[in-house]
């Protein structure tokens, strides 16, 4: 390995608890304790796929590749001891020290700031205890049954930022121990209101209503507001506000409830502090539907003040503007955000188009309704996502978001569309800064922090802001599958840690991303784990066979190329490319990287050509994705950047 290339790992110190002293009392029997103390460690880290990198004086330095295995390998250390101690008197204790990060291979050592970290967060376990990064918990916490206590971030020495740590409740502690973790006030999630309106047809209102203080609550930018997508499973919940707030690490909570009668509305709401169980501020409005947006704004102002976020200026103005004088405009756009909510269903293209209506009408109820164009635009990117009409949806989304931002140049969420739009027609530039502006302006856009964090990556190769900002849209969209199959793809392509990229796919499909067992069973293959990649596959297609019966054979087709079955793909491959144009699930990138794989190199530029003019989205990806590496010297690759932008 180059001393220069880069890796993530997981870092493990030991330590003996006051070695120093009992070597000035005795030093040839601290001696003999010591390596009967590394005799003893060593087989639980082998077992646990660790691999010893040196040790230092008492201590161990120990590099595991997955967070898991090093917590569970330090917890096995910890019992073993714990037992000696109670069977024998054994009075020698250790400390352990665990986080997750960047390290460099030097020779037979290794260094970097996970290494300092790992080394400095150790002297904060007890003895006998295990202490670990907020890193470190975040990737093991929802995967073992062990406690964890927070204690706080910590100045560490020789590091600039704070680090969270938390301490791992051993098993002989848990009947005495509870979980104690404390989220930030200022992180909050927004649960969708109940419907208590009559008329089951109005039912739309209490969700888009909610939506809309969302929208309202995540402009103030001392917040960190949750995003929809993850908030909207908890409607009708009967879960209790400190489950809630754990599985959504906020320490605030709003919730309440919408009622409409003719143009009568009430609405409840009460912020609760998650840590307390109490009630921070709560509030009734009975009010005529024209007034509804003096409802939302108020609403984001009171939770900012209980909250003691100061609201400045300019966002004091943007929450008090009222997008729409027309009551009628404003219930079909209610009603357009709504549906778009449920895109995820069984018929997302036909939900899409409804929603697509709904905007229709709202602007021209209303032709200076700037968020009904954002609507228009939304449901046209997600029409480009499904293959449908590609650059007609590219064209319109761009136009729609530009009336917008002509009508609203400060509308966060029309600098994101468009940024969508653009990065979809290859201007990355251009979407570039719009993603820039929407964050700017709305921080807790989840959406804007994944479009950039893609143009990081793929344009600017700066992977470490990439990584922040994806990081980012998973904590604030923490139940949404498709940030952490995003995140996955980034160890994939930034490390080819498929290892990891397996773990946070697992963790989507956990979260109702049953789609992605495909990158599930494809990064198994690409450990060479082909029976579990197989029975992903034969899942994958399961799932997806009602809506896509070409699905077999093009999983048969990936498996045969991991597998390095060059004949099953050459059979395979004409059917595949004899749907395209008629299939908008097939790609003409993917046909392109088939054709390399082959060694056909003038078919996959010709296929390379067409995935141009169609403005696929997967196009940009060429750039970085190892299943072109064959091609980077060609002039023909070269010219594709260029004409990508990418050069």
């Amino acid at each position: 390995m180059s001393q220069s290339e880069h890796r993530l790992a997981a870092i493990m110190f030991t330590d003996m608890v006051g070695y120093t002293s009992w070597t000035q009392k005795d030093e040839s029997s601290t001696l003999q304790a010591l390596e009967r103390h590394r005799s003893l460690l060593r087989p639980h880290f082998s077992s646990h796929g660790g691999r010893e990198i040196k040790t230092i004086g008492d201590a161990f330095l120990i590099e595991f590749q997955s967070a898991l295995d090093a917590v569970l390998c330090a917890v096995a250390v910890q019992q073993m001891m714990h037992d000696r101690k109670v069977a024998r008197g054994e009075q020698l204790s250790l400390r352990i020290g665990i986080h997750v990060g960047d390290v460099v291979e030097s020779g037979n050592d290794i260094l970097g700031d996970a290494v300092n970290i790992a080394s400095r967060i150790e002297p904060l376990a007890e003895p006998g205890g295990v202490c670990v990064t907020g890193q470190v918990y975040e990737q093991v916490r929802n995967k073992s049954d062990l406690p964890f206590v927070s204690l706080g971030e910590k100045s560490l020495k020789n590091v600039v930022m704070p680090v969270a740590a938390y301490k791992v409740v051993m098993p002989w502690e848990k009947s005495g121990a509870t979980e104690t973790i404390a989220y930030p006030m200022n992180k909050i999630a927004i649960l969708p209101f109940a419907s208590f309106s009559s008329d089951p047809n109005d039912a739309f209102f209490a969700d888009g209503v909610t939506d809309e203080i969302i929208s309202a609550v995540a402009g103030i930018s001392g917040l960190s507001v949750i995003s929809r997508t993850s908030v909207i499973g908890y409607k009708g919940t009967t879960k209790k506000v400190r489950e809630i707030g754990k599985e959504l690490e906020v320490g605030s909570i709003l919730e309440g409830t919408f009622k409409k009668a003719g143009n009568r509305i009430r609405v409840t709401t009460q912020l609760i502090d998650v840590a307390a169980d109490r009630h921070l501020w709560a509030q009734n409005y009975d009010r005529n539907m024209d007034d509804v947006f003096e409802v939302q704004s108020d609403v984001a102002k009171q939770v900012a003040d209980a909250l003691r976020v100061r609201i400045l200026s300019h966002e004091e103005e943007r929450i008090e503007k009222k997008p729409t004088a027309s009551t009628e405009a404003y219930t079909s756009y209610l009603k357009g955000i709504y549906l778009y909510g449920k895109r995820a269903g069984e018929r997302p293209e036909e939900v899409v188009r409804e929603a697509a209506q709904c905007f229709e009408r709202a602007v021209k109820e209303d032709s200076r309704f700037a968020l009904g164009y954002v609507g228009i635009a939304g449901c046209c990117n997600k029409f480009v996502e499904f293959g449908i009409e590609i650059e007609a949806n590219i064209g319109r989304a761009m136009r729609m978001a530009a009336k917008a931002l002509e009508l609203d140049p400060g509308l966060a969420e029309a600098h994101s569309a468009n940024g969508w739009a653009l990065m979809r027609d290859y201007d990355f530039g251009g979407a570039e800064e719009e993603f820039r502006k929407a964050i700017e302006l709305k921080p807790s856009d989840a959406s804007a922090h994944s479009g950039y964090s893609g143009i990081l990556g793929l344009l600017r190769h700066r992977w470490d802001e990439d990584l922040k900002h994806k990081e980012r849209a998973v904590e604030l969209d923490p139940l949404s599958p498709v940030h952490y199959d995003n995140l996955g793809s980034y160890y994939a392509v930034r490390w080819g840690d498929y290892h990891k990229a397996l773990e946070l796919c697992k963790r989507a499909v956990e979260l109702g991303g049953s789609i992605v067992l495909s990158s599930v069973a494809f990064y198994y293959g690409k450990m060479r784990m082909f029976d579990d990649m197989k029975c992903e596959f034969e899942a994958w297609v399961e799932l997806i066979r009602g809506s896509w019966p070409f699905a077999e054979t093009y999983a048969h087709m990936v498996m045969a190329r991991l597998e390095d079955d060059k004949e099953t793909v050459t059979n395979l491959l004409p059917e595949f490319e004899a749907r395209f144009g008629k299939d908008h699930w097939i790609d003409a990138y993917v046909a392109a990287s088939y054709h390399f794989y082959l060694g056909e190199n003038d078919k996959g530029f010709e296929w390379l050509e067409r995935s141009y003019s169609r403005r696929e989205f997967s196009l940009p990806g060429v750039s970085v994705d190892p299943d072109f590496d064959s091609i980077r010297g060609d002039p023909r690759y070269l010219d594709l950047l260029k004409g990508l932008g990418l050069d």
